[in-house]
C-alpha cells in the first residue's frame, strides 16, 4: 500500500533530520518545497559540460543576462553525459541542489561541435531534453551602443513558420522555449514594461543535395514604443536588433511520455474556473445571458390600463355606436323610399 502524502512528508522530514523530530527550519524548508496553487518564475541552471569552448561559454553568459534574475551560472566544467543514465542523475542532483527546474548545458567536441542542451524537470526528475547544434551565433556584445533589456522584464515571443505546427519535435521545442523565456507569470501587462521581442523562425534547408532538415533562426530585438504617426491611441513599436541571435538545428531529443506529460500539466481543482452556464461572449467582449422561461400566452393577458387609455377607448366605442346608428337610419330611409315607389304609399300611411 502506497504511503499517503502526509506519511511521505513525515518520512522525508525524519530522513533529513537524522531520524529525529524535524526542527522548525527543516519544517519551513519542506513547506517551501511543496507544490503551490500558483507558481512563480522558474529558475534556470546554466552549466558547462566536459569540454566547453569560449563561444559556448559566451552563449551561457548571454542566457544568464536574458533570464536574469532567475538564472544561475556554474563556471566549472562537469563530467556529465546528459543522455546517459548517470548523466541524468547528475542533472537531477544539481537542479535539486540549486532549486532550479530548467537547465541548459553547453559543450563542444569533435563529434558534436557547439552543442547546447535545454531541458526541464518535474518532481525533481528530468522531464524532457533537447540537444541543439549552434550553427551561427552573435552575442550581445556584438551590438555595442544599444540599450539592453531591463532586469526581470518579460519578452514578447513570436514563432514564425508552419513547421512549428506540423513538426512534432518543433512543437515540443516551442513549448520548452516558452517555458524557458516566459519569466514571471502575470495577469496583465503594462505597455511601458515591454522592451524586447524574441522571434523564432523555422524553415527547412537542404545543403549539398542532402535531405532537408529544419533550422531555427532566433533573433532578438530591442523594442521602443513611440507615438503612432497615424494618430492611433496605441503606441507604435520600433524594433532594433540587439542580440543574442542564433541559428541552430535539432540533434537529439528525449521528450516525456504521454502519461508523465499528463501528470506534469495537471492542475489542481482550485485553479480551474467553474464554467458558467448560459453565459456567452460576443465579438465585442460583451457578456450575453440566456434565460429559460415557460411559454407565455401574451395575447390572452391584459395589462393595467391608464386613465388616458380608458377615455380613448370609451370615445372610440361611442364613435362606433354613432356610426352604426347612422348606417341603420340610412338603410331604413332607403327601404322606405323603395316601398313608396313600389306601392304608391308609405308605411306611415298604413299606420
Amino acid at each position: 500500500m502506497a504511503p499517503t502524502p502526509h506519511q511521505a512528508k513525515t518520512a522525508k522530514a525524519k530522513l533529513i533530520s537524522g531520524g529525529k523530530q524535524p526542527k522548525a527550519r527543516i519544517a519551513r524548508y519542506l513547506k517551501s518545497q511543496e507544490s503551490q496553487l500558483v507558481e512563480g518564475a522558474k529558475s534556470a541552471l546554466l552549466l558547462k559540460g566536459i569540454k566547453c569552448s569560449d563561444s559556448m561559454s559566451t552563449v551561457l553568459k548571454d542566457l544568464r543576462s536574458v533570464l536574469s534574475p532567475h538564472a544561475k551560472l556554474l563556471t566549472k566544467n562537469n563530467m556529465i553525459v546528459p543522455f546517459d543514465e548517470e548523466g541524468i542523475q547528475s542533472l537531477e542532483f544539481l537542479t535539486t541542489k540549486n532549486d532550479a527546474t530548467l537547465f541548459a548545458m553547453a559543450s563542444h567536441n569533435k563529434k558534436r561541435p557547439n552543442n547546447l542542451i535545454l531541458g526541464r524537470t518535474f518532481d525533481r526528475r528530468v522531464l524532457d531534453m533537447v540537444e541543439i547544434g549552434v550553427l551561427q551565433y552573435r552575442s550581445v556584445n556584438d551590438f555595442p551602443g544599444l540599450p539592453k533589456k531591463r532586469l526581470g522584464s518579460k519578452p514578447l515571443l513570436h514563432f514564425a513558420g508552419d513547421l512549428w505546427q506540423s513538426d512534432s519535435n518543433l512543437k515540443s521545442l516551442q513549448n520548452l522555449l516558452i517555458d524557458f523565456y516566459r519569466g514571471d507569470p502575470v495577469d496583465s501587462l503594462v505597455l511601458s514594461g515591454l522592451d524586447h521581442v524574441m522571434v523564432f523562425t523555422a524553415a527547412e534547408y537542404g545543403i549539398g543535395g542532402a535531405e532537408a532538415e529544419p533550422i531555427v533562426h532566433q533573433r532578438t530585438y530591442f523594442m521602443k514604443l513611440k507615438k503612432d504617426p497615424s494618430g492611433g491611441k496605441a503606441p507604435a513599436p520600433y524594433l532594433t536588433p540587439s542580440g543574442p541571435d542564433m541559428d541552430f538545428k535539432l540533434r537529439r531529443t528525449e521528450f516525456a511520455s504521454t502519461d508523465l506529460w499528463k501528470l506534469a500539466i495537471k492542475q489542481p481543482i482550485k485553479n480551474k474556473t467553474k464554467k458558467k452556464k448560459n453565459h456567452t461572449t460576443n465579438l465585442f467582449g460583451e457578456t450575453l445571458g440566456r434565460l429559460h422561461l415557460d411559454k407565455q400566452n401574451i395575447d390572452a393577458r391584459s395589462g393595467k390600463k391608464s386613465k388616458a387609455l380608458r377615455l380613448a377607448e370609451r370615445a372610440e366605442k361611442e364613435e362606433d355606436r354613432a356610426a352604426t346608428e347612422n348606417e341603420l337610419q340610412q338603410e331604413a330611409e332607403e327601404m322606405g323610399s323603395e316601398f313608396q315607389q313600389a306601392y304608391g304609399f308609405s308605411r306611415d300611411d298604413m299606420a
